[in-house]
């Protein structure tokens, strides 16, 4: 047997000690503890304060126990690698603290009923009634609000990637960076002093324009990172073929980028699903059924949970009815997340072996 062999087959004297696989949880285990014990003794009753404590000795706990086993250097990775679980971990609590307590007092008037009935003559104090008055608002106010928006933000989201040049394109994307950050209320308010101009009484599309504006910026965001992705290339090839540009983005950089703008579309419909103060200020609210949103005042499911939490004082139905129509909103907002997740795996390019 040669020495080479037998060298190779002695263990390996390089690696210094580690700590074993499970120390993480012990030392999140006895951080717990520690902080609970804290927490007692010091009276606080708070069980954020006990968690942000117990995310202090579990931070620290690493740090020492790994310097002493395994020195400074692999210390300092430990650390990093549990500051982003701690991080991780506070953005997920509250996300599904939220969700527990939604659907805990969501589901207590959540039923068949109180999805196709609207509140009618039902007074906000007394219970029964349902959310079909603001669900129908909600789709029409949405649906136009897409059928307005989404159109003028992809034709933009073209415009800057394929022709923007110079200031105009400049100016653009200037534009759209400043309707990003524009405030809800203030897209409401400019709608509505059109509508004092021209002495119109609140409706359901008043607060679809409102909708359209906030969902533009959005589409032409999502849209135009999409559009850059579609290699070169293929717009060489169809060009250089003598296919003329307008047909070579209709039949090649649409059709390859299609998922993504269909993705960043259904993310702008869950984002303006949710906004309250436009309509609010542009649709007014309305407990019986419009089906007209050209027409009168209507409802929405956002104001309809604004409307119901304001005379919940005293009144348990309304709390709950504000509670179970969060809890359909949501659901709402998640299928269309789920949709736009199922469309982009669905339309992703396919690469052959």
């Amino acid at each position: 047997m040669s020495t080479a062999a037998v060298t190779d087959k002695r263990p390996s004297t390089l690696r210094g000690a580690s700590l074993p696989k499970w120390s993480p949880w012990a030392i999140a285990g006895g951080s717990i503890v520690l902080a609970v014990a804290i927490g007692l003794i010091g009276g606080l009753h708070s069980k954020v304060e006990w968690g942000l404590i117990a995310a202090v000795l579990f931070l620290l706990g690493t740090y020492g126990v790994a310097t002493m086993v395994e020195g400074r250097r692999q210390a300092k990775d430990r650390i990093a690698t549990s500051l982003v679980w701690v991080a991780f971990l506070l953005a997920v609590i509250p996300l599904v603290s939220l969700i527990w307590v939604t659907v805990s007092r969501g589901v207590k008037v959540l039923n068949v009923y109180f999805l196709t009935h609207s509140m009618g003559v039902v007074a906000d104090s007394e219970p029964g009634g349902g959310i079909y008055h603001a669900i129908i608002g909600s789709l029409e106010q949405v649906g136009l609000a897409t059928v307005i928006g989404a159109p003028i933000g992809i034709l933009t989201a073209i415009y800057l990637v394929e022709y923007g040049r110079g200031k105009l394109a400049k100016a653009v994307t200037f534009f759209v960076d400043v309707m990003t950050g524009i405030p809800s209320i203030v897209a409401g308010l400019f709608i509505l002093s059109l509508m004092l101009i021209f002495q119109m009484q609140p409706f359901g599309f008043a607060g679809s324009l409102a909708l359209a504006i906030l969902m533009m910026p959005v589409v032409v965001r999502s849209t135009e990172e999409m559009l850059k992705l579609v290699p070169n290339e293929l717009r060489e090839a169809s060009l250089a073929l003598g296919v003329p540009k307008w047909r070579t983005i209709l039949k090649v950089v649409l059709p390859t980028s299609i998922g993504g703008i269909t993705t960043g579309v259904m993310l702008a419909i869950a984002r303006i699903a949710g906004e309250t103060a436009p309509v609010l200020l542009l649709v007014f609210g309305n407990p019986f059924i419009n089906n007209n949103p050209f027409e009168g005042a209507q409802a929405s499911l956002p104001l309809f949970i604004f409307q119901q939490y304001q005379q919940s004082a005293g009144a348990s139905a309304a709390y709950d009815r504000a509670w179970a129509a969060s809890l359909t909103l949501i659901a709402f907002v998640m299928i269309l997340n789920l949709v736009a997740r199922g469309i982009a795996r669905w339309k992703a390019p396919k690469t052959g072996r």
